[in-house]
């Protein structure tokens, strides 16, 4: 029952989610601070991501990586600020509802404690008043042994 609910629920933030990371990538090509500073972005991205392919394949990491164009490396920026708008989105539900779940957990841990600290009181009690009808018996057993 929760795994279809929840494939709905992630669905649903994605479909919300999804003009306003379009509106993100638009703003990002259009305004010009911002487009300067995913293109650094973007090409200190793809330095990285090039130095990493290039010492998994055993090539030489120390030749010159030739930077993206100015449009491709806006796209690819933009791009990735609307995936990680969408993965911020699904990442806070994510840990609200986890958040969520552990303080349920917390004051259902609570609530056992206190179940288990009224138990106990009872166990007392009980073995409070079985010493003292092993005592009464006892003496009952003495003043009858006595009676011979």
């Amino acid at each position: 029952m929760i795994l279809p609910v929840a494939k709905l629920g992630t669905l649903a933030v994605k479909t919300f989610s999804k003009p306003i990371a379009s509106r993100i990538k638009k703003e990002a090509t259009q305004h010009p601070k911002f487009r300067q500073l995913i293109i650094n972005l973007a090409q200190a991205n793809h330095r990285f991501t090039t130095q990493i392919q290039r010492r998994i394949y055993g090539h030489a990491t120390d030749v010159a990586i030739r930077p993206l164009n100015e449009e491709k490396a806006v796209q690819a920026a933009a791009d990735l600020a609307g995936e990680l708008f969408v993965f911020s989105v699904a990442g806070e539900l994510s840990y609200s509802k986890s958040k969520k779940f552990s303080i349920r957990g917390k004051k259902r841990g609570a609530a056992q404690a206190g179940t288990r600290e009224k138990l106990s009181c009872l166990d007392r009690r009980v073995e409070e008043h079985g010493t003292c009808q092993r005592t009464w018996l006892t003496g009952i057993r003495q003043r009858g042994h006595n009676c011979k």
